[in-house]
């Protein structure tokens, strides 16, 4: 299939949204985004309408024709078989098993654990202050990362990406869990190899496009 009239509901600080724009823009495929911002109002995606489209009150959310796709690692595969393009996924079985699980140490393990809802409840029901918080992120973060630097520096197949010379889907969840380090002062020095695939993932347009500060609801000022 080579037609995309895809729309993507997300939100601009969003990490699991933003992993979904750089795969779309790997891919080269035209798509709406609609914005649904996360905080104003105590988020709209509380809203009824928001409800009807996905009951798990999350971003992104992608509408192809009739389909309504949820979860970003589902989202990514799915425009990776649907849609012509370059691959989000390697060549070989033992390739993307490994490209898989880099992704999903990132998208299943860091990156719930740093999510808004998770740091509110925290605030409301267990009264835990700002400078707490920021611990709780920074630590598992670091945990995740540790091992993610491991991974990579360990295996020959890490190339100029974290799965050999060619973006996949496992640089898709590297680089925005990177800026949710950044946004934190979280300092990336015992990372090299992290920052490396991070600084050559940012050199292409499309992890440019879809960097949180170039989207239609980033704030302008």
């Amino acid at each position: 299939m080579t037609d995309s009239g895809l729309r993507l509901y997300s939100y601009w600080r969003s990490s699991a949204a933003f992993r979904v724009r750089i795969a779309i823009h790997l891919k080269g495929l035209p798509c709406e985004i609609v914005p649904v911002d996360l905080v104003k109002g105590g988020g709209e995606q509380h809203s009824d309408a928001f409800k009807e489209i996905n009951p798990q009150e999350l971003v992104p959310v992608l509408i192809d024709g009739g389909r309504v796709i949820r979860q970003s690692l589902a989202i990514i595969e799915y425009i990776e078989e649907m849609y012509e393009g370059p691959s989000l996924l390697p060549a070989t079985s033992r390739e993307r098993a490994r490209a898989r699980g880099l992704a999903q140490l990132v998208a299943c393990d860091i990156h719930p654990l740093n999510n808004t809802r998770v740091l509110k409840y925290l605030e409301r029901e267990d009264n835990m202050p700002q400078l707490e918080r920021e611990r709780w992120i920074k630590h598992w973060i670091t945990l995740g990362f540790d091992a993610l630097e491991q991974m990579l520096t360990d295996s020959p197949s890490t190339g100029d990406f974290c799965e050999g010379d060619a973006p996949s889907i496992a640089d898709c969840c590297l680089v925005p869990q990177v800026f949710n380090a950044q946004r934190w002062s979280l300092d990336l020095g015992p990372w090299p190899t992290i920052r490396r695939i991070h600084t050559t993932c940012m050199a292409l347009p499309a992890f440019e496009r879809a960097r949180p500060e170039n989207q239609i609801d980033a704030p302008k000022n």
